[in-house]
């Protein structure tokens, strides 16, 4: 089933036209013929047809939303082609080559910037890929090649992924201890710092590390070679935690999975990704230290929890009073 738009605007008003023209474009829209556009029904773009009809009629012209069955193979095939973003994908690669190749002469900052633009490009296009195929696919390879290709040339101390299998942890074990990661926190490590504090050892202190070299004694490491916890296979280090802990039973917690993964490594395009990233974004901005940033992104990770989550919030306690060891522990 598809809904259809059948629109007949007022002459003269090329205002008007143009942006109708690009509200139903950006939501996905395939043009049957000229004035009757489509959307499967159930896309998440309809309500932009409920949208353009709305104003097309205010400015005193004819618009009319309707079902549309098509049953014969035939027809169904000539509708799917109207989704085809085959052209789409291929201009991105070409997008994305460019700028592989440009990575080295960018220079970190530019070249992370310019791959996140690629990134969010790539996941506007798969929210209207109602068909998805090798297009996709191969897109989404591209785009996760081109994210190893800025971790390799400028992250420094990034994670290789180990092999094997995760092994269940009791969390008694790992309280009040001292857990240690790299300075300059990001996502990935920034959701762990949180997700240990709130779940597995709630008087934990952190320490955060030039190196492997400079972890303090019989403390446990995460997010970098070597640690105890870091990637393996295809899961991030947040998600290593869960698994190791029993917590990858929690939709909440596997929902900001999710979205870690993403931001870190790439992959499947998360909706809510977007909103993370650009608020701890504006964290690491502002913040004068990484104790400040691992304080208020544990808020922000408390926020997305009860978001996802009915049971009540439980408030983050405090890094501030315990994010950096004692004396004896650094020795």
């Amino acid at each position: 089933m598809f809904l259809a738009l059948l629109t007949s605007l007022p002459t003269g008003n090329s205002t008007l036209r143009m942006r109708v023209w690009r509200a139903l474009k950006s939501s996905g829209c395939g043009v049957l013929r000229d004035g009757v556009y489509l959307l499967p029904l159930n896309a998440p773009g309809a309500a932009a047809l409920a949208d353009a009809e709305a104003e097309i009629k205010a400015a005193g012209g004819f618009a009319m939303r309707v079902q549309l069955n098509f049953e014969m193979p035939e027809q169904v095939q000539h509708v799917h082609k109207l989704f085809d973003r085959g052209e789409e994908y291929a201009a991105l690669l070409a997008r994305a080559g460019t700028a592989r190749a440009a990575l080295r002469r960018l220079g970190k900052r530019k070249a992370e910037t310019l791959v996140q633009r690629l990134r969010r490009a790539f996941a506007d296009l798969t929210a209207i890929d109602f068909y998805p195929g090798q297009a996709q696919r191969q897109a989404k390879d591209t785009m996760s090649a081109l994210q190893d290709d800025v971790g390799k040339l400028f992250s420094t101390g990034e994670p290789r992924s180990a092999k094997g299998r995760l092994r269940r942890l009791a969390p008694a074990q790992y309280r009040h201890r001292v857990w240690v990661t790299r300075k300059d926190l990001w996502v990935d490590r920034l959701a762990s710092i949180w997700l240990i504090r709130r779940f597995i050892d709630k008087k934990a202190r952190f320490a955060w590390i030039d190196g492997p070299r400079d972890r303090p004694k019989g403390s446990i490491g995460f997010d970098f070679d070597g640690a105890e916890f870091t990637h393996v296979g295809d899961r991030v280090t947040f998600e290593v935690l869960l698994g190791s802990f029993g917590l990858d039973g929690d939709p909440a917690l596997a929902s900001i999975g999710h979205a870690v993964h993403f931001l870190d490594v790439g992959g499947i395009p998360v909706t809510d990704a977007r909103g993370l990233e650009t608020v701890l974004n504006g964290i690491k901005a502002q913040a004068r230290s990484d104790d400040e940033t691992a304080l208020e992104a544990a808020k922000v990770f408390d926020h997305f929890y009860s978001a996802y989550t009915e049971r009540p919030r439980v408030k983050t306690q405090d890094l501030r009073s315990s994010s950096q060891p004692s004396r004896a522990a650094r020795a």
